[in-house]
């Protein structure tokens, strides 16, 4: 849906002339730093450090091919294990993965042997080969406060008392998997009865679960562009948005992150230029979408939703948002990002949303009206190609759903709800009580710490680990260059004690590390 030439301008003179009249910046944004408000000392040093990396890595891969001694041989010469077929992956793609990962590795990949609850057992790892490859000792374990996963409201703490008696008689009735796509035989009861709760829940007219929170995105995104689909896309929304967009073959510009000025630039600039054409003519686009997140997974911030809106719909655009962080954590009844900026569900043409964060679950789901779900049904790469959402899985989904709600019968999903908010509020406050650098909201359970320095991030998390906190610190390329942090996730189920525990060792790690950036530029 597009406004004519005429009608264009005269929105783009009313927007114009209407910029100076849009609403602040709300109290959510106050005095909250972000991932760029370091110091040109950090700046400059992260940067020193990632050269240095680079030029001594360059050198011993030099040496390597001259003298032939190297663990990384092969990979920088490109060695193929059958001398009739060229490498498939050459040494100047792995440079990286073998020169600045491979030091670093044993920070990610950790792998657990217990539920991802409040606490879990983490694999001890060792390795004979200076990190290049890591061997699990079995039966090894150490006990971690768990401040990585994504169980905001605690789900796999008290499965057995909540889920685990309905998701074993799913289990027995359906299996563990349908072993077919939903449009062939791949559609159960379970799926039915979860879509048409989805709907519900979110006053919706009709919804569709798909197997994977990353190919919701993608394969749904996919679907609803095409050419002549102009999708404005926040700067930094998910990689899934990101490659839904490129499979779109649509026209996709970003806009500055979170600012509906820039939007509406956007937005004035698309509508009155229209889209290209050989011949130099006016032609309008077919449709105009408006991408973003209800909360930005990297940043911790909630989307600034309203403002979004009511630009969106000034000029006719489209809303799509994505609420894998904010269903079922954010709002008053879960109900997410909607709910939590005021925002009326009927004023988004399309939500999506994951079951991996809040519903102990995986899968994701679109709703919209009727028209647009029957559409993506049957266009949806995510529906016609691949096997559809375990029905187990559905069952546990639904399950929690019914909790959230209140339809089980108890107030156990509102405590739910009132506890993952008290505990985030809690966890970010006393970070920012010690001077540190913390990104994101009130009451989102996403709280981001600035690293910055390379080294740091190894040493953040090596640090935690030793004391017993299983963390999760991201780098480049997740983040650009010079955004390293460490990314907590807090949970209804985390005790208030463990919280406290947490603080006092996490604020003894930032006094070694020199991590206290708000209150001197030497961290």
């Amino acid at each position: 849906m597009c406004p004519s030439n005429t009608k264009a301008t005269k929105l783009a003179t009313e927007g114009a002339s209407s910029k100076a009249k849009m609403s602040v910046r709300g109290a959510m944004a106050e005095n909250r730093p972000d991932a760029e408000s370091q110091s040109y000392f950090t700046l400059v040093t992260t940067l020193m450090g990632f050269i240095v990396i680079e030029i001594l890595g360059r050198m011993r891969d030099f040496s390597a091919r001259v003298t032939g001694v190297s663990r990384y041989y092969d990979e920088i010469v490109g060695a193929s294990d059958d001398p009739n077929m060229a490498p498939i992956i050459f040494g100047k793609d792995n440079f990286y993965q073998r020169r600045l990962y491979h030091r670093i590795q044993d920070c990610w990949n950790r792998p657990i042997s217990s539920k991802p609850g409040a606490r879990i057992d983490v694999i001890k790892r060792t390795t004979k080969d200076g990190g290049k490859t890591y061997q699990m000792q079995p039966g090894e374990t150490k006990n971690c406060l768990n401040l990585g996963s994504y169980n905001y409201l605690g789900f796999a703490d008290d499965w057995n008392s909540t889920c685990g008696t309905k998701v074993r008689k799913g289990l027995d009735k359906y299996g563990v998997s349908t072993c077919s796509a939903a449009v062939d035989a791949g559609s159960t009861a379970v799926h039915k009865e979860l879509e048409a709760y989805v709907a519900k829940f979110l006053g919706k007219e009709d919804a569709v679960v798909f197997n994977m929170g990353y190919g919701t995105n993608t394969s749904a995104l996919e679907a609803l562009g095409g050419k002549g689909t102009l999708i404005l896309s926040d700067a930094l929304n998910h990689t899934s948005i990101v490659n839904g967009c490129r499979a779109a073959y649509a026209k996709v510009k970003p806009f500055k992150h979170n600012d509906e000025k820039d939007l509406e630039e956007k937005l004035i600039s698309a509508i009155s230029e229209g889209r290209p054409s050989k011949d130099g003519s006016f032609t309008p686009w077919t449709k105009i979408i408006v991408v973003v997140e209800g909360i930005y997974s990297m940043e911790g911030e909630v989307c600034r939703l309203r403002e979004i809106v009511d630009v969106a719909k000034k000029y006719k655009a489209y809303m799509y948002v994505d609420e894998a962080h904010s269903i079922g954590a954010l709002g008053k009844t879960g109900r997410g990002v909607c709910e939590h900026t005021g925002v009326n569900h009927d004023e988004i043409d399309v939500l999506m949303g994951t079951f991996s964060k809040s519903f102990g679950g995986m899968g994701g789901y679109i709703a919209a009206s009727k028209e647009v779900i029957d559409y993506v049904r049957s266009t949806s790469p995510g529906c016609l190609y691949t096997c559809s959402l375990s029905p187990t899985v559905a069952t546990q989904i639904l399950t929690a759903f019914h909790i959230i709600t209140g339809d089980d019968g108890t107030d156990l999903g509102k405590r739910k709800l009132e506890r993952i908010k008290s505990n985030s509020n809690y966890f970010r406050t006393e970070l920012r009580r010690m001077g540190l650098t913390v990104l994101g909201d009130k009451d989102s359970p996403v709280i981001p710490m600035m690293l910055y320095n390379g080294p740091k991030i190894a040493a953040f998390s090596r640090e935690c680990y030793d004391r017993g906190i299983a963390a999760v610190v991201v780098g480049y390329p997740a983040v650009p260059v010079y955004g390293g942090r460490v990314r907590f996730c807090i949970s209804a189920g985390h005790e208030p004690a463990d919280l406290k525990d947490a603080i006092k060792k996490i604020k003894d790690i930032c006094k070694i590390l020199n991590l206290r950036y708000q209150r001197s530029m030497f961290g």
